[in-house]
């Protein structure tokens, strides 16, 4: 058994932002504690309204030698991007 406090993803949400965005990793026995550090340590100068804390072990990821077999089959649905359209000048940038 480990006498080491699991590792915790940390994503914070600015006060202009939309979106949680990762900002580093911590340890801590819970996520109570996980949440409350991941504040002290990434929130000091009063830059974010929301925290998320994942424990690293639940977060799923592919692996950079995968990236061919899951990301190929979208270059054969070019209708998916917009290059069939034309802007109109009133729009402006897109």
């Amino acid at each position: 058994m480990s006498n080491e406090w699991p590792l915790w993803e940390v994503f914070i949400r600015g006060q202009h932002g939309l979106s949680h965005r990762h900002v580093g990793s911590l340890h801590a026995p819970d996520a109570e504690m996980a949440i409350k550090n991941a504040r002290d340590v990434y929130t000091r100068r009063n830059e974010g309204v929301s925290i998320w804390v994942v424990e690293a072990r639940h977060i799923a990821a592919t692996a950079p030698g995968e990236k061919g077999p899951l990301f190929e089959p979208s270059e054969s649905k070019v209708y998916r991007h917009p290059t069939f359209f034309d802007i109109p000048e009133e729009v402006g940038h897109m």
